[in-house]
């Protein structure tokens, strides 16, 4: 994991998922990249805009750019200053999903916050987001960032493809960790004709990239998982959750409810989500 990602929705004070992604890039010796972005001029004008509306609403964006594109030394000064002595500042004009897709081509982790009032206005939104950019993402949840710490980190766990991808890309992390727990819920049903013999062993893997978790069962079925697996991370003092995302039927689980739902709305700590 050496390039990390970091969206921030502020250039004058750094917003939670800034703080965040940068202090864990300079915990793990990464280099960071802010990104901000800000949407093109053409979307704010109005459907019978007069050509002064136009010009002002261009007028007004050019000066954002302007703005924007001035605070690159600060960013990096500022991120110097927590330990990161590889940080770049990107800024660019368009949509927000389209233009994290590109930049995410040459990351390894985007961070995102979570902001119940402003940036997201549904769970749906922010899911979205995270389909769209292909990257694990770490979601900061809306409460201060302290010190950023690895030491603890839970895992969920029910042998999707999800979950093992959300372990593959978090190991670099899981290796750091003092303690890990697996929490293993029920396997999710198949839904391929395929039988590996023998089954991937979770265990195994882990422990053959030098991580050994205790592990813990989940014992909840249904509505409950959610919200019982961040009470196992909470029992733990995880300072992150790793666990895949959206399952089977992504737009089917959105509707109805899920895990993934629940927990990306709800949890207190930083979750590392892979689809």
């Amino acid at each position: 994991m050496h390039d990390i990602l970091v969206n921030t929705i502020n250039f004058e004070t750094w917003s939670r998922d800034a703080q965040y992604g940068t202090q864990l890039a300079a915990l793990i010796g990464a280099a960071v990249t802010g990104v901000y972005v800000y949407p093109s001029p053409l979307y704010a004008t109005p459907e019978f805009g007069t050509p002064d509306v136009i010009e002002t609403l261009v007028g007004m964006s050019r000066a954002l750019e302007a703005s924007a594109l001035g605070a690159r030394e600060a960013f990096v000064a500022w991120a110097k200053g927590l330990g990161v002595d590889r940080a770049t500042w990107v800024v660019a004009q368009g949509n927000l999903s389209d233009a994290l897709a590109q930049i995410a081509c040459w990351h390894d982790l985007l961070v995102l916050e979570r902001d119940d009032d402003r940036t997201w206005s549904t769970p749906e939104d922010l899911a979205g987001l995270i389909l769209s950019v292909g990257l694990p993402c770490i979601v900061v949840p809306p409460r201060p960032v302290g010190v950023v710490s690895i030491a603890r980190i839970a895992i969920a766990w029910n042998g999707s493809p999800e979950a093992i991808r959300a372990v593959h890309s978090a190991l670099p992390l899981l290796q750091r960790a003092e303690e890990v727990l697996l929490v293993r819920g029920a396997p999710r049903e198949a839904f391929r004709d395929i039988v590996w013999k023998p089954p991937f062993d979770v265990d195994a893997y882990l422990n053959r990239h030098g991580v050994r978790p205790h592990s813990q069962d989940l014992t909840t079925g249904g509505h409950e998982v959610g919200a019982a697996l961040l009470e196992h991370a909470r029992r733990f003092d995880a300072d992150l959750l790793v666990m895949g995302g959206f399952g089977r039927s992504r737009f089917r689980e959105w509707v109805l409810g899920g895990v993934t739902r629940h927990v990306l709305w709800n949890a207190s700590l930083p979750v590392l989500f892979h689809h």
